[in-house]
């Protein structure tokens, strides 16, 4: 199964009530997470060039896909889209688009489109599939037990390092844990590491990120 379809169907699952961690015997970590629910409040949209590595361990191989990717704030959603491409620079081959509980995956090559229906989950969905974009740290409290290890500067941009596990089983069989590297000022990441049980990996990579400016959805749209 892709790194794509893992994080559609886990996005997907009807996942229980969380218990929200408590993360008051980590005052860096409490720190952390207050930030970005100040962060969240201000958070209007984000657009930045992205790189997925995709590592898969029976073969031993990296494959890596290059795009772009959006997140817009709107009245009680977020909505995301991507264009991704297997070369850098080369036209889109993959167009993501999610949006109130509903998502779009369209591969020109196949010309095949794959839909996506959250149905009455599509909150805990969006929230899946925007990891580290807009959410508070309340948000992530309640689906994940988070560790801070330490900060680190990516790209020029000091970011709080934080491991997140799973606390649903379900999504726990896909993804063991997901690492994030955030700028809590922003409330954007900019850099994550997907592990899962089978030892394969997905690293993302978002630069040049444009923060709370108008995004042209139009070049979003499959073609």
């Amino acid at each position: 199964m892709t790194f794509f379809a893992r994080t559609t169907v886990a996005a997907a699952i009807v996942l229980s009530t969380f218990t929200a961690a408590h993360a008051a015997n980590d005052p860096a970590l409490d720190k952390t997470l207050r930030a970005l629910d100040t962060a969240s409040t201000k958070f209007q949209s984000a657009e930045a060039d992205l790189r997925w590595d995709q590592f898969e361990k029976v073969v031993r191989e990296t494959t890596s896909q290059f795009g772009s990717i959006y997140f817009i704030r709107k009245s009680g959603y977020t909505e995301t889209g991507a264009l991704l491409s297997p070369k850098a620079g080369s036209p889109p081959t993959k167009y993501l688009h999610f949006a109130n509980g509903k998502g779009d995956m369209y591969d020109t090559i196949s010309k095949k489109s794959t839909p996506f229906n959250a149905g009455q989950d599509k909150a805990r969905a969006e929230s899946f599939l925007t990891l580290g974009f807009g959410g508070s740290g309340k948000d992530l409290e309640k689906a994940w037990t988070i560790t801070q290890q330490g900060t680190e500067t990516v790209d020029g941009v000091p970011t709080a390092k934080l491991d997140l596990v799973p606390k649903d089983a379900s999504v726990a069989n896909m993804f063991t844990h997901i690492t994030i590297w955030v700028d809590t000022t922003r409330g954007v990441s900019l850099k994550q590491l997907s592990y899962t049980p089978e030892g394969d990996t997905r690293t993302a990579y978002y630069t040049n990120i444009r923060y709370n400016t108008k995004v042209d959805t139009k070049k979003y749209a499959k073609k």
